[in-house]
């Protein structure tokens, strides 16, 4: 089963559909990206402070004053019924830069509890990958940075790319990993210790 879940920020299409059994969870103002995907949410979660409780649906009434936004409320929400595959819309732009990076905050924390999540946002995609390999088929295009976004990721390896790099290590506090690109073929990033945050520019072929 996996969980997709829907924020306020910049949203144009879907590039993958629920399947019968997964979640759809909207965040507050995110119910309006999930509609206009054509899709009904399970459950919609907010203080909803940026636009009114929509009639019909089954809600989740946060406090306006909390520690959780209402998209890290959603991915609590997602593991405690027992998802372990997110996917994010709306996760990025829009008005508020700081929700973006709460949300790729949001990506590191499914990683820490054995989940996985990826942001699908408009001509591009964010992961993270923590202690594992990801592998993308040939036919990728356009660039791929990697990121260290917590102190130091060691035993790194990207091969396949422009530009590989051997068991190295990589750190929160100079972007080595950025601009690097697909080459047409195969390509890998693995990590043997540490967090890494993936960015990368194609969704018509994706791992």
């Amino acid at each position: 089963m996996k969980c997709f879940v829907f924020a306020a920020g910049d949203f144009d299409a879907l590039t993958e559909r629920p399947g019968p059994g997964d979640l759809i969870l909207a965040a507050d103002a995110g119910y309006q990206n999930c509609r206009r995907a054509g899709l009904k949410p399970t459950v919609v979660i907010g203080d909803f402070d940026s636009m009114a409780a929509p009639e019909g649906e089954e809600l989740v009434r946060l406090p306006v004053e909390k520690d959780d936004t209402d998209t890290m409320f959603a991915l609590r929400l997602g593991l405690e019924r027992g998802c372990r595959d997110f996917v994010l819309y709306g996760a990025t732009g829009g008005m508020r830069a700081d929700h973006t990076l709460a949300n790729l905050q949001g990506l590191v924390f499914l990683a820490s509890h054995g989940a996985q999540g990826m942001i699908c946002a408009p001509g591009c995609v964010w992961r993270v990958l923590k202690n594992g390999t990801l592998r993308f088929p040939a036919g990728m295009r356009g660039t791929l940075s990697v990121f260290c976004p917590d102190g130091e990721a060691r035993g790194v390896t990207i091969e396949g790319t422009k530009y590989t790099l051997c068991g190295g290590t990589l750190r929160s506090d100079f972007p080595l990993g950025v601009s690097n690109s697909f080459t047409g073929g195969p390509a890998a990033v693995s990590v043997e210790d540490g967090t890494l945050l993936l960015y990368y520019e194609n969704q018509d072929i994706m791992p």
